[in-house]
């Protein structure tokens, strides 16, 4: 599938999160498709030479962007 882009917004709550280093909820679907959460610190939000964005938590997961659902108690359908 290809990647859909995040609303700057949500990214910014992202950033936010990280900068802060605040461990939060983070729920996301998995390359299952399963919808997963995880109480982590967001360690770093970056993007790829193709585009994409990621976030890497403290847990060593790596999560493209569009595939989050909620971090920090903020729902990224909430953002436009």
């Amino acid at each position: 599938m290809s990647y859909q882009p995040i609303a700057c917004s949500f990214h910014d709550v992202l950033e936010s999160l990280a900068i802060r280093r605040l461990e939060s909820e983070i729920t996301f679907y998995d390359a299952a498709g399963l919808l997963v959460t995880r109480t982590a610190r967001i360690d770093d939000v970056y993007s790829t030479d193709s585009h994409e964005e990621f976030v890497r938590l403290s847990t060593g997961e790596v999560i493209r962007l569009d595939k989050l659902v909620r971090a920090g108690g903020h729902a990224l359908a909430g953002f436009c």
